[in-house]
């Protein structure tokens, strides 16, 4: 009895000493996801997360309790946005478009799209082609982890049914290949883990102009990753 009591006590003593923990990831991951998703939903998601770290921890396994939590809190919250059904229909649509014509100019020309040549080839204005990118970005889910990088594709593309080594190196090559500011918003804001206003301050660009790089960057890997899908298909 005296063994099950001191467990417990260990138990809710790790919890209630990382509850700043599922805040901090809670708030982190919601600057990466559009308007609509509550964080008091992942919040909670995030403390089941913490609750059951708390109770599986080894300390035996090396890694220390915070670690051990933060990738529980991460994995749990990640579970429940995908339960959540935020993107609409027509930001999917945009983001399909916008990935044909990444392929056909960049076939066409053999280097990387400009904005302005998609927007031409769209048939719309810069300024149009800039909120699509836009949208996109808000409406796409990305996480860039070392060993998981098949992350980045979402559940409706047609390259989640191929895994193994052979999609993590696609993905890692068509973020080497991105054009250099593209590369670095995605090292800033993924590995680097900045807010848009502070990759803004690096670049010295506004925080809407690196929300429209951001979405072109993830367009231009879907547009890229969808055409190794497709060989892979094949």
């Amino acid at each position: 009895m005296a063994y099950a009591t001191e467990n417990k006590h260990i138990i809710e003593e790790r919890i209630t000493s990382n509850m700043t923990l599922v805040k901090r990831i809670t708030y982190h991951l919601m600057g990466k996801l559009p308007a609509g998703i509550e964080s008091d939903d992942l919040m909670q998601a995030g403390m089941i997360g913490l609750m059951a770290a708390a109770k599986d921890y080894l300390p035996d396994r090396g890694a220390s309790f915070t670690t051990y939590a933060g990738i529980r809190i991460r994995g749990a919250i990640l579970d429940e946005i995908r339960q959540i059904n935020w993107s609409p229909r027509s930001v999917q649509k945009k983001a399909q478009v916008l990935s044909r014509a990444v392929q056909e100019v960049e076939a066409r020309s053999g280097g990387h799209a400009t904005d302005r040549q998609l927007s031409e080839q769209l048939g719309i204005s810069l300024e149009e082609y800039h909120n699509m990118a836009r949208d996109v970005a808000a409406s796409q889910l990305l996480y860039i982890d070392d060993d998981e990088p098949d992350h980045m594709i979402e559940s409706e593309d047609p390259i989640t049914v191929l895994e193994g080594d052979g999609l993590k190196a696609a993905v890692m090559a068509a973020i080497d290949h991105l054009p250099e500011r593209e590369k670095l918003v995605m090292a800033l804001y993924y590995q680097e883990e900045l807010n848009l206003k502070e990759i803004g301050e690096v670049l010295g660009v506004s925080e809407s102009r690196v929300c429209q790089i951001h979405g072109q960057a993830l367009t231009r890997l879907r547009a890229r990753l969808d055409v190794w899908a497709d060989d892979e298909l094949e």
